[in-house]
């Protein structure tokens, strides 16, 4: 199940991370960017499909942009002017575990132990059922990917795509796709082995 870019963006809890001051991603990049050219002006493209969700475009652009301009790239006071075009997209996509994907399920989902209703470091188990006896439920996990496409304005010849991905146990917050979308432009015009890991610091 896909989460709408609004929920994408409104959640504020973060999980899945390599710690709560760093987000790690697997990120591909691929390139076609000439060697002898320089970053120079921009402007960010919208799909039919994200002309008609202006709000939520907006949103979005505005977590990304650090990320764009921290590659050399600087906003075109005029859009019909701009060397590149940048397009932007985010997805969230819950997954839900089969609870009979664990070991410890017995017999028609069913597990002996003394968690009743009470939470432990790890899935929830309950309700409780009699001494020693509860269902147990697994949280979601949300797999979450950015993506950067860059054009040339003029022939509209894609020159670099960069995807970053990660999961976790939320949709994501802005300053977690903000870190992702750092983690996507870091080797910017580069690319290297695909997929990589790459580690980026969350801002505050």
């Amino acid at each position: 199940m896909k989460t709408t870019l609004p929920a994408l963006l409104a959640v504020a809890t973060l999980a899945g991370c390599a710690g709560m001051n760093t987000i790690e991603s697997d990120v591909s990049t691929f390139s076609k960017w000439p060697v002898d050219r320089k970053p120079s002006t921009y402007a960010f493209e919208r799909l039919p499909s994200q002309q008609a969700r202006a709000k939520e475009q907006d949103r979005l652009e505005a977590v990304a942009r650090a990320a764009v301009e921290a590659s050399g790239f600087q906003p075109a006071t005029d859009p019909a002017t701009a060397d590149v075009t940048v397009q932007l997209g985010a997805r969230a996509s819950r997954m839900d575990r089969s609870p009979y994907d664990d070991p410890l399920w017995w017999r028609g989902g069913l597990y002996y132990g003394r968690y009743g209703r009470y939470p432990y470091a790890g899935p929830y188990w309950g309700p409780y059922y009699g001494p020693g006896l509860a269902y147990r439920f697994d949280a979601p996990r949300y797999d979450r990917e950015v993506v950067v496409l860059i054009r040339d304005r003029q022939s509209g010849e894609p020159l670099y795509e960069a995807r970053a991905e990660n999961d976790g146990n939320t949709p994501g917050s802005k300053n977690l796709l903000a870190a992702m979308f750092r983690a996507a432009m870091m080797d910017f015009p580069s690319t290297g082995v695909n997929p990589r890991r790459v580690a980026v610091p969350l801002s505050p």
